[in-house]
């Protein structure tokens, strides 16, 4: 079902969104990646071929979304997938009572206008241009997935700014589907666990092995693959709307 689709996914050069591309263009889609100009997007294009774009994004800036979105329309006449990957993270206690220092209100709110923001500023701006679909018998014209994580239900010790950025884009899932229920346009989150990424691949293996450990099943990361497999299923899951799934192999996260 993803043969002639187009998907735009932010985040797209590295990790669950390089995965997310990859497969659709080798189940026969079309993919734009965008992601930072200092990111490997423009290499992972080349590497994949006529049906892939690279368009540079900081998914916070209005121009650099809006211009992905009409080379979109250029490239490939159309948007039918919207994935949104794009995200960063920071770890610091609220207060530091040792040390007497609080955390950064600069850090916190970068961490909620890029996973936040950036999430709902690519949003809007792209959802025009899916809107311009002709819709099938369901009246269904495109699908949004948006990434949040486990962190959203168990956030951690030192997580306040990524668990608050990622309960936001849990708590937007609904009524960004009741938004746009009458365009035929679903919207769904996928709430990942521990993943094989370039964050946690570059920890010592004596952590990993841990971690691996503190999943149920199976004992080890995600793959970035297992992401991708799970996008696809909502994408051709017409029923699949308003809904957060987690992907973290049962795991809880403890404080």
């Amino acid at each position: 079902m993803l043969k002639n689709i187009v998907g735009l996914v932010s985040g797209g050069a590295s990790g669950l969104g390089r995965a997310t591309v990859e497969r659709i263009v080798s189940q026969g889609g079309k993919a734009v990646i965008c992601d930072l100009p200092t990111s490997q997007g423009a290499q992972v294009a080349q590497e994949l071929g006529e049906n892939t774009i690279f368009c540079p994004v900081d998914v916070t800036s209005e121009e650099d979304v809006k211009n992905a979105v009409n080379q979109t329309k250029e490239k490939f006449g159309k948007l039918n997938v919207l994935v949104n990957c794009a995200g960063v993270g920071i770890a610091f206690k609220t207060y530091n009572f040792h040390k007497k220092v609080p955390h950064s209100l600069v850090d916190f709110s970068r961490v909620l206008n890029v996973n936040v923001s950036g999430t709902f500023n690519v949003i809007r701006l792209g959802v025009g241009l899916m809107g311009e679909n002709e819709p099938n018998e369901d009246g269904f014209r495109g699908v949004i997935i948006n990434t949040s994580s486990i962190a959203a239900f168990d956030g951690q010790i030192g997580q306040a700014a990524y668990a608050a950025s990622k309960g936001a884009i849990v708590s937007m899932t609904l009524p960004l589907a009741r938004d746009f229920s009458t365009q035929g346009i679903r919207v769904c989150t996928i709430a990942p666990g521990l993943f094989d990424t370039p964050l946690l691949s570059s920890l010592p293996d004596k952590v990993k092995a841990y971690l691996h450990k503190c999943v149920p099943h199976p004992q080890r990361f995600g793959k970035p693959e297992e992401y991708a497999m799970l996008v696809q299923s909502i994408i051709e899951n017409p029923l699949l709307n308003g809904e957060v799934i987690r992907l973290d192999g049962a795991l809880r996260m403890q404080p």
